[in-house]
């Protein structure tokens, strides 16, 4: 009932421990805070909160239009919802390295287990866009290293992401990586990476753990878990999968109301009114105060 059992400490000790069990971690990326129920749900490792996600959510591109403040009530918001850790996009960490020591401890008090921070210029944009560009060497590891010194619980999560590779190439790629981590990042995210001989050489490069980003309509073909464990990547997200199928749904029912003239064709493939009710725990709430829920739960006995 109400909010998530397990407390931010215990979630951030439990993506440490995932990240180190040989296991590759899987985080969807949750749209809205009911969503990272239905994660939790099916098991999965953790929740991502993607920039692009909460951006669109506001009608807005991914070209760094939000702000601190939105991203950590809603990443927190999301966050607080489930007993899985939650890491979230802070782009490029909303500005200069004292602005980035800000919103690692913002996010951190937000209750995410972990962020990541990007070196492309500000504004940014989709890192499976052309035409990025990134920061220089000294730029990027600031930032690295404001946020790695910023923060209050050592089990906060600090993944530098480096979108070089569509900029300089590979080789770039590499040395950057390993120059983030000496700057203090606990992770590293290499962004479009065009096949899985790339990811490998990430993995080669550094001695941290590593991402894969398998967005659809990316740089990056889709694989499989198994594919990816097999060169060494240690988590992969889906950051705007779920998004993007239920803003599809949505739009085919619109279409069959308009069409129709009723949603009754797309009810089978509508969540039911008991399910939903199941996702928000209805029951438990009409049982703690009966006094204001006395309603029967549909579903129930």
């Amino acid at each position: 009932m109400l909010y998530s059992s397990t407390t931010p400490s215990r979630k951030r000790a439990a993506f440490r421990a995932g990240l180190a069990s040989g296991r590759i971690q899987q985080f969807p990326g949750a749209f809205n805070p009911l969503s990272a129920r239905l994660i939790q749900e099916q098991a999965f490792d953790g929740v991502y909160i993607s920039g692009a996600v909460l951006a669109n959510d506001l009608g807005l591109p991914d070209i760094g239009l939000t702000t601190l403040t939105e991203v950590a009530q809603r990443a927190g918001q999301i966050a607080r919802m489930t007993d899985l850790p939650c890491i979230v996009d802070a782009d490029t960490g909303f500005g200069e390295p004292m602005n980035v020591a800000r919103s690692v401890q913002e996010l951190e008090n937000a209750g995410l287990a972990g962020c990541h921070i990007e070196d492309q210029f500000n504004p940014k944009r989709c890192g499976h866009l052309d035409g990025k560009s990134v920061v220089d060497l000294a730029t990027a590891t600031k930032r690295i290293r404001a946020a790695a010194d910023a923060r209050q619980d050592p089990d906060f999560l600090i993944m530098a992401r480096t979108d070089i590779r569509a900029v300089d190439g590979l080789d770039a790629a590499k040395d950057r990586a390993r120059a983030l981590v000496e700057a203090g990042a606990d992770a590293i995210f290499p962004e479009a990476m065009r096949d899985l001989s790339e990811f490998q050489a990430i993995r080669d490069a550094v001695d941290v753990p590593i991402l894969a980003n398998m967005t659809e309509f990316g740089k990056s073909d889709l694989f499989t878990v198994d594919q990816l464990a097999s060169v060494g990547v240690n988590m992969v997200i889906y950051p705007v999968t779920l998004l993007r199928s239920a803003m599809g749904a949505a739009e085919r029912t619109l279409q069959a109301i308009r069409a129709e003239g009723t949603q009754a064709s797309a009810v089978p493939d509508m969540l039911t009114r008991a399910r939903l009710y199941e996702l928000v725990d209805y029951e438990a709430y009409n049982q703690f105060d009966t006094s204001v829920f006395n309603f029967p739960v549909p579903g129930q006995p």
